[in-house]
């Protein structure tokens, strides 16, 4: 990870040394960059893959049976014919 380094020139104010820092650190890009690795999630592994999979395989057929009961509503599909 790279970081910004500003020092104090003869002369120059806080302000100025302040200014010159936040340009460095917008030109950098180091902000987006941070804020990707913040929201980033790790790869699950191929069981927990596996098992999610099949909860949801499952859960979809237990639905399909309640709906073909006539005790579940049924839902509009999204999207439908244009």
């Amino acid at each position: 990870m790279i970081n910004v380094e500003v020092s104090k020139n003869a002369g120059e104010n806080a302000m100025g040394v302040i200014r010159r820092f936040t340009r460095k650190v917008q030109s950098s890009g180091v902000i987006p960059r941070v804020r990707t690795l913040r929201s980033s999630t790790r790869v699950q592994s191929h069981y927990k893959v596996k098992m999610r999979r099949l909860t949801l395989l499952k859960r979809r057929a237990n639905m399909a049976e309640l709906i073909k009961l006539g005790k579940a509503p049924v839902k509009p599909e999204r999207g439908g014919k244009k």
